[in-house]
C-alpha cells in the first residue's frame, strides 16, 4: 500500500461530522477517468443481468456482490483517498464484508412526493444487538458514478444524527420526515455513512440514470452480508488487500488475530509508530 494514502487520513472535522451527523462527504474522491471505467463495467454487468433476469430497461437494480465481477472494482477497496478514513473510524481489524451497486434509471411517472423507504442497514443486527444506540459495527462508502447535484435524480437521502436512535417516528400523513436531506453530489464523490444512520433512496424523475457503488466495511469477525466471491483475486492480491478480502489463518484469527491475519496493523505501526496504533 502506497504511503501517499496517509495524506488522506481522517480529519478532525470529518471525525466530528461522522460522530454528530452519521455521515460525511469526500469531494473528488475518484478521477473522471476511473469514473468512466467503473461506469462502463457497471453498465455492461447490469445489462447482462437485465437480459438474464428479463427485467425492463427502467427497473431499478440493486446487485449484491459486484466486487468479484470485474477487476476494476477491486482498486476502490483500498483507494488512497478513502481507505485511510475507513481505518480512521473502525481501526485495523477490518475487512470488506459487503458490496452492492444500485442503478436507478429515470422513472418519470413515479410519484415524486411519496414516502421513501427509510431504514438502517444490516438487517437483524438492528433487532438482536443490545443497547441504545446499538453498536456501529460497520460503515459504508458510497461512490457516486453519476451526477446527482440535482435533487430529482434518485438521490441518497439521510436523516442527520439518527444513527444515535434505534427507532424512527414517521409522519402519520405518509410524508417524509421534515428534516430529510437529499445528498446532492457530482460524479466522483464518496459519501461515508454509519450503518445505523436512517437513510433512503430517492425517486429519479430526471433524465439521468443514477449509478452508485456501495462498499461495506466491518470488523473481521462479522459474517459477510453477501456471497463475497473473491477467491479468484487472492493469489495476486497484496497482503493488506487479502485481509480486506476476508483472508484469515483460521476461525480464531477473526476475533484474536495474529500478525499474519492483520497486515494492515503492521503497516500502520511501520508508518505511524506503535503509539499511534491502538490495540
Amino acid at each position: 500500500m502506497d504511503a501517499i494514502c496517509l495524506e488522506h487520513s481522517l480529519t478532525s472535522e470529518e471525525q466530528k461530522q461522522f460522530k454528530q451527523d452519521g455521515f460525511f462527504i469526500v469531494a473528488d474522491a475518484i478521477p473522471s477517468e476511473l469514473v468512466a471505467d467503473l461506469t462502463a463495467a457497471t453498465d455492461r454487468i447490469i445489462e447482462d443481468h437485465r437480459q438474464t433476469a428479463n427485467l425492463s430497461p427502467d427497473s431499478t437494480v440493486n446487485m449484491l456482490n459486484f466486487i468479484g465481477k470485474d477487476q476494476v472494482y477491486l482498486q476502490l477497496i483500498d483507494w488512497h483517498k478513502t481507505f485511510p478514513k475507513v481505518w480512521g473510524i473502525l481501526g485495523w481489524n477490518i475487512k470488506l464484508y459487503h458490496s452492492h451497486m444500485i442503478v436507478t434509471p429515470p422513472q418519470p411517472d413515479a410519484a415524486p412526493n411519496r414516502r421513501l423507504g427509510w431504514h438502517q442497514d444490516s438487517g437483524r443486527l438492528n433487532i438482536e444487538l443490545e443497547g441504545n444506540p446499538r453498536p456501529r459495527v460497520s460503515l459504508k462508502v458510497a461512490f457516486f458514478l453519476s451526477d446527482t447535484t440535482r435533487s430529482d435524480r434518485g438521490n441518497f437521502h439521510v436523516l442527520p444524527g439518527t444513527h444515535q436512535q434505534n427507532s424512527l417516528d414517521l409522519p402519520t400523513d405518509g410524508t417524509n420526515p421534515a428534516d430529510a436531506c437529499p445528498v446532492c453530489v457530482p460524479a466522483g464523490t464518496a459519501v461515508f455513512f454509519d450503518r445505523r444512520l436512517w437513510h433512503a433512496a430517492g425517486i429519479n424523475t430526471s433524465d439521468v440514470t443514477r449509478r452508485v457503488l456501495f462498499y461495506g466495511y466491518s470488523y473481521r469477525w462479522l459474517q459477510p452480508r453477501d456471497d463475497m466471491t473473491v477467491d479468484h483475486y487472492m493469489e495476486k492480491a497484496a497482503p493488506i488487500r487479502q485481509q480486506l478480502l476476508g483472508k484469515s489463518t483460521g476461525g480464531m484469527g477473526y476475533t484474536s488475530p495474529g500478525e499474519s491475519d492483520v497486515p494492515l496493523r503492521s503497516w500502520l505501526v511501520d508508518h505511524l509508530g506503535a503509539k499511534a496504533v491502538p490495540g
